[in-house]
């Protein structure tokens, strides 16, 4: 069963977007799907580790070229140690085995976050795979760890403070754009659709500048069971909405006339 974000206006408007270019996923779900088989939780967050290589394929296949996945936040912290533990294994091993496969397949990948916090380890081969896969173009993969939506906006917010207090920048001048040109993903275009798996129904401190135009998609199916059906569901529900950044429906069908004259 799939539940999603819709316009909450009755009346009927005909969808205007095509595939969306950037994807963003909360991969939500790992720990219960793995509980509901009688399995440890890191069963389950190595089973999400297929949907993401089912993530990567649908994006490259359909040409959406960019996606980014919320793989570890600044709260997961919190959670019982050993399972961290595990995470952070699991990370590393994912780093370690994935990234000449992902290079093979002309994927670049990113990771964005406080990655300080991370071991040597993680973090030397996070800079491996970042070097190895720089040059690829098919898909930029973004990977959000140890990353707030918070975090990014004040640390933004610090080097905006930084240039004004450098004499670089009027704080009268200050816009949305300086900004932008500070947050951990101002390589990226702003996500055009934004997936939640596993039922919950809120973005848990995701990319909390970048997705105030975003379509919201939310689906009870678990991360590890998102499978390609899953995401035509998702794609077909983008698809069928009108984006309209702030004007009337007549404005973007009136705008959409014009183009396709």
């Amino acid at each position: 069963m799939t539940d999603d974000i819709h316009n909450s206006s009755t009346e009927t408007i005909p969808g205007t977007a095509e595939l969306p270019a950037h994807v963003a996923i909360i991969m939500d779900g790992n720990g219960r799907w793995a509980k509901r088989r009688g399995m440890p939780r890191i069963a389950g967050h190595k089973r999400g580790l297929e949907a993401v290589r089912t993530a990567v394929k649908v994006c490259v296949d359909k040409g959406i070229p960019y996606l980014t996945l919320f793989a570890f936040s600044s709260e997961n912290w919190r959670r019982p140690p050993t399972e961290v533990q595990l995470l952070m294994e699991l990370f590393a091993n994912a780093l370690e085995s994935k990234a000449r496969k992902l290079h093979d397949n002309d994927v670049r990948l990113r990771v964005v976050g406080d990655i300080v916090r991370f071991s040597s380890k993680i973090r030397m081969l996070i800079n491996r795979a970042e070097n190895l896969t720089r040059d690829n173009k098919t898909l930029n993969l973004t990977i959000a760890a140890n990353y707030g939506g918070r975090w990014d906006i004040a640390k933004a917010c610090r080097n905006v403070a930084l240039e004004v207090a450098n004499g670089d920048l009027d704080p009268n001048d200050i816009s949305e754009q300086d900004l932008g040109r500070h947050l951990s993903t101002r390589f990226l275009p702003e996500p055009d659709l934004f997936v939640r798996t596993g039922g919950e129904q809120r973005i848990s401190n995701f990319l909390l500048w970048q997705l105030a135009y975003t379509e919201l998609y939310f689906t009870d199916t678990l991360w590890p069971d998102f499978d390609a059906e899953a995401w035509e569901l998702a794609l077909n529900s983008f698809m069928n909405r009108q984006r309209r950044f702030g004007q009337t429906g007549d404005q973007v069908m009136g705008a959409q006339k014009i183009t396709n004259a």
